[in-house]
Order: structure tokens, then C-alpha cells, then sequence
């Protein structure tokens, strides 16, 4: 790797490390809001998103001109790709993240309901998965990015259940239709939310051991034999 090189490609990996920090924080608020019915909150998360979409476009400029000018090879141009990916699945989050604030904003004006489901107790996996697959970027570690993996069928097992338990709660209480609806919404947000989060889990174990991971059940680093 040329000194050039190696200049842009740090530059990069901070550019990814600001964004990714921003998306974990309005991921962060936007469940808040939702949790502690804080329409304020809301707010910031939905005020906030411009500022994550023109980092995104930024971060893609950078990977495209890296490309172009450096061509780069092996482990470098692994990188180059999965940031290229990562950087769109960062940018999901934080469209999921302004849904979910703009549900939490409309809760917040909502006479309260009972959660017929366990949504904070998801709502802690899926920001779980989250802060730790982007520490698996950030320190380049494929055992948490597996581990991240693992997580994500218990989201999946409580987006199912999560149905049965709102429509039993919606025969209970009709008239509360519209908030328990946007109480289902939040839950299919937060479990997307996880489905990116298992993709930059994914796409770290790529860039550390070179395996494409994604459709597999890989609980180990392949055999080097």
C-alpha cells in the first residue's frame, strides 16, 4: 500500500467511524422517545437525519474516488467493498431510526396504552446488536461480528410472537387500534434495524477473513486447512 493510499483509506475508516456513531445515537434517541414518550426527542432524531444522509452520500464519494484513483487490491479493495455496503446499511438505520422517532411522536401526544409485547426488552437486543457491530467494525473483530449473528433470531422470535400479542390486544381494546398499530410498526422498524446490524456484522467477518457469511450459519472461522 502506497502512502497516499493508506492516507485516504484512514481517512475513510474515519469517515465511517463518525457516521456510524451518529446512527447508533439517533438509533438511540428515537427508542427513547418511544420508551419515555419524549416527543423533543422525537424531534432531534427527525431534525438530525439531513445531516446523516449527506455524511452518507460523503462516505460513498470517498469510496468511489479511492477506487478510481488508487485501484486498490486484496485486503484493501475487500475494504473499500464492504464499506461501500456498510455505509448503505448505515444509512437504513437511520431511516428506520426517524420512523420510529416519528411514531415516538405521535405516542407522545397519545393517551397511554399497555405494551401487549416485550418492547423495551427488544429494543435493548436490537441496540445491543447494533453497538456491538459497530465495535466489531471499529476494532476489526470477527468473534463479536459472530456473535451480533447469533442475536439476531431472538429479534426474529419476538417480531413473530409480537403479532398474536397486538391483535389479542386490539379485540381487547378496539378503540385503541391506531396507537397499538404504531406500537407493531415500532417493532417491525427495531427488527430491520437488527437485519442491518447482522449485515455489517456480516460484512466485518468479510473484511478481517475474506468468507462471505451471509445465508450461512458459520458459528467458527473457516479451517485453514
Amino acid at each position: 500500500m502506497t502512502l497516499h493510499l493508506r492516507r485516504e483509506v484512514e481517512k475513510l475508516r474515519k469517515m465511517l467511524s463518525l457516521l456510524a456513531a451518529l446512527v447508533e445515537e439517533s438509533a438511540q434517541k428515537a427508542v427513547g422517545s418511544v420508551l419515555d414518550r419524549d416527543a423533543a426527542l422525537a424531534a432531534k432524531v427527525i431534525e438530525f437525519d439531513p445531516e446523516i444522509d449527506d455524511m452518507e452520500v460523503d462516505v460513498e464519494e470517498e469510496c468511489l474516488k479511492i477506487l478510481a484513483l488508487h485501484q486498490p487490491v486484496a485486503a484493501d479493495l475487500r475494504f473499500i467493498i464492504a464499506a461501500l455496503k456498510l455505509n448503505n446499511d448505515l444509512e437504513r438505520i437511520g431511516d428506520l431510526a426517524v420512523n420510529i422517532a416519528e411514531i415516538g411522536a405521535h405516542l407522545a401526544r397519545s393517551e397511554p396504552v399497555s405494551v401487549p409485547f416485550d418492547l423495551r426488552g427488544m429494543s435493548d437486543i436490537v441496540q445491543g446488536m447494533l453497538r456491538d457491530s459497530l465495535d466489531a467494525l471499529m476494532n476489526m473483530d470477527a468473534g463479536l461480528a459472530r456473535d451480533v449473528r447469533k442475536r439476531d433470531d431472538a429479534v426474529d422470535a419476538i417480531n413473530r410472537q409480537m403479532y398474536p400479542d397486538v391483535q389479542a390486544a386490539i379485540r381487547a381494546n378496539p378503540e385503541r387500534i391506531g396507537t397499538l398499530i404504531r406500537l407493531l410498526r415500532v417493532s417491525h422498524n427495531l427488527e430491520r434495524i437488527a437485519d442491518h446490524a447482522t449485515n455489517i456484522a456480516e460484512d466485518v467477518i468479510y473484511m478481517v477473513e475474506g468468507g462471505i457469511v451471509r445465508h450461512r450459519s458459520w458459528e467458527h472461522p473457516p479451517s485453514s486447512t
